[in-house]
């Protein structure tokens, strides 16, 4: 099935197909959201180690060498690559969010130098790439992304990283919002279940951006 008919919604099964994609390389950028050592350490109760196996499975086996190669072949094209990760300023995380101070999974003290808050190297930044940190959901919201990419005359945005019902959601639809065309690789992302997976991609599809696969996106450059 093609992107142009793929991750209906409710909202969008009856709606025409886009148009194709054209993406100019000097304009685009691929945002690598979230993707450290924290999410890829697994749980000391065997308990938690099992319900979380099936995200540890897709993140080394499909998201992670996925995100790697469409980094190598972004840069190969000078497509802009661009790195976002949680990390507090503060040791006691005084200046986190409160959604990242509030109890539960999603409560997150990262100091910014600490080993788990770092990027993996598998998909690491290059050179002078840019890192952008934040203490929020979305990678727009707390940083100076916005200021960045415009300043950089990007107007297409691809996006790659986790989790797909959280941060990427929350950074596609800030983007959308700013007015950037957003692609949102489904290969290179993954929730802690496929099934939160699946359902956020078909939430944010055509309405905040087109959801594709690693092979398609490449075959969108001008």
């Amino acid at each position: 099935m093609s992107w142009k008919t793929a991750w209906r919604s409710f909202y969008y099964e009856t709606a025409e197909e886009p148009e194709d994609i054209v993406l100019e390389a000097p304009k685009t950028a691929l945002l690598v959201i979230d993707i450290q050592n924290t999410y890829l350490e697994l749980p000391d109760d065997p308990t938690e180690a099992a319900r979380w196996a099936p995200f540890f499975e897709r993140m080394h086996e499909t998201v992670i060498p996925n995100t790697a190669a469409l980094q190598k072949w972004a840069r190969m094209n000078g497509i802009e690559v661009i790195h976002a990760r949680i990390a507090c300023l503060k040791e006691d995380g005084r200046d986190r969010s409160l959604s990242q101070k509030k109890p539960g999974f999603n409560y997150l003290l990262l100091p910014k130098d600490r080993e788990d808050s770092q990027i993996v190297d598998a998909v690491g930044p290059v050179g002078d790439e840019i890192v952008v940190t934040k203490t929020t959901d979305s990678a727009l919201t707390g940083t100076n992304l916005r200021m960045v990419l415009h300043n950089m005359g990007i107007t297409d945005v691809i996006v790659a990283g986790i989790f797909t019902d959280q941060c990427i959601s929350s950074s596609v639809r800030s983007l959308a919002d700013e007015s950037f065309g957003v692609v949102v690789v489904e290969d290179c992302c993954a929730a802690a279940t496929q099934e939160l997976h699946e359902a956020e991609l078909r939430i944010i599809n055509m309405i905040y951006c087109h959801v594709v696969n690693s092979a398609e996106v490449k075959g969108f450059l001008a």
